[in-house]
């Protein structure tokens, strides 16, 4: 994770406000969300149980890597956005077989969340 990333996953865990170059966290105490902006474009909602996704109306490399430090950080290991043949997908788990967790892949979708 890069420094960036850390101190933006830290001022969520803080309920603070932070920036920091082109990546910003909004923390509002009424509704105890943390919203992440990158380059002015909301990417994440970050709430007590549950983390929304959003592009920003970007798929670039910078968004997916605030995502994944976001689902690294406030979601089930291995959870997360990824890209094939220029198509982005979210991948979540969905349990445990025999010891070994099982996720599933779905096409990626604006305001997807994690709970």
């Amino acid at each position: 994770m890069r420094k960036i990333e850390s101190q933006m996953c830290a001022a969520i865990h803080n309920n603070q406000d932070w920036s920091n170059a082109n990546t910003r966290v909004i923390y509002s105490p009424i509704r105890n969300t943390s919203e992440v902006y990158l380059h002015n474009n909301l990417i994440a909602i970050v709430a007590d149980d549950d983390l929304q996704i959003f592009d920003g109306g970007y798929q670039s490399v910078t968004t997916k890597s605030r995502l994944n430090a976001l689902c690294d950080e406030f979601c089930i290991a291995g959870e997360g956005v990824f890209q094939k043949n220029f198509q982005w997908y979210v991948r979540l788990f969905v349990g445990a077989i025999n010891g070994k967790n099982v996720y599933k892949n779905e096409t990626f979708t604006n305001g997807y969340i994690f709970a």
